[in-house]
């Protein structure tokens, strides 16, 4: 018996060791699939960055001189994934006139297909921040960076991306027409900024918006950002949290963008895998 059970155990080893890398390459051709279909040239790797590029160097400055500063020293700097909210139109696209159809016959699990392509979104929205940034530093934005402090905004760039792709993917499973996509767009993607102390602090709004503000992931997000990056007395984390720890605030913030990371990306890997047997 013990023999039997050890050749087993020898068995099942090699079994879930060839798994993982199988999952690897798997997740990784997708990837490549979806890049070679969404960034293949330089025209549509440039396009995702003009809205950081004009962030950075027209609407930040403007934004500076023209309320001058709201009496903070903190710069107009802000990060909004919009790349993922549109990598949603992709998925609608080869859903009705690509290749998702024989995509679904592979023998591999339908979440790769939606991890694949969150792959593609996360690398996109990375250039994008690297833009953003860069030009900011070169136009003379004010950095307090750390190592901790990029580690800080390393992990809110990432999670909040990952949630944007998940709100997108999930958008893009229950749509049907591209239109109908776009024209849910400024609700999902474009009044959370506002709402969200991107252009100003969430104190300065009425009770309830400031409430609602709070439960945005998109506040924490851009908190986190700026702990990290701009503002290392974590002015936006007291708006949000108002104790006299920051540390602690920065980690309840990531706590909250990391739960939404992972639940929408379970629901988008859901919705997708139910609209694909429809």
């Amino acid at each position: 018996m013990a023999t039997i059970t050890a050749q087993r155990t020898a068995l099942a080893r090699p079994a879930r060791a060839a798994r993982l890398p199988f999952t690897g390459r798997a997740v990784r051709t997708l990837a490549a699939r979806r890049a070679a279909l969404t960034a293949h040239n330089p025209r549509q790797v440039a396009v995702p960055l003009i809205g950081p590029a004009l962030l950075a160097l027209v609407v930040a400055p403007a934004l500076k001189v023209a309320t001058g500063g709201l009496h903070s020293h903190i710069d107009y700097t802000s990060f909004v994934p919009l790349s993922c909210v549109f990598a949603g139109l992709s998925v609608i696209v080869d859903r009705h006139s690509g290749a998702q159809r024989e995509l679904l016959a592979a023998p591999v699990p339908r979440s790769y297909l939606v991890l694949g392509n969150l792959l593609v979104a996360i690398g996109l929205s990375a250039l994008q921040v690297t833009v953003l940034v860069g030009l900011s530093a070169i136009r003379g934005g004010q950095f307090h960076i750390t190592a901790t402090g990029a580690a800080w905004f390393v992990a809110a760039a990432l999670l909040f991306t990952v949630f944007m792709y998940g709100v997108a993917e999930t958008l893009a499973s229950k749509v049907k027409k591209q239109e109908d996509y776009i024209g849910a767009v400024p609700a999902v993607a474009i009044l959370p900024f506002f709402l969200a102390g991107a252009l100003f602090p969430i104190a300065a709004m009425p009770a309830a918006l400031t409430a609602i503000a709070k439960a945005l992931p998109l506040t924490h997000a851009l908190a986190l950002l700026r702990y990290g990056f701009v503002d290392p007395r974590g002015s936006g984390l007291h708006d949000i949290w108002s104790m006299s720890n920051v540390t602690v605030e920065a980690w309840l913030s990531f706590a909250v963008l990391a739960l939404f990371a992972v639940a929408l990306t379970a629901i988008s890997v859901r919705a997708f895998t139910r609209s694909a047997v429809r």
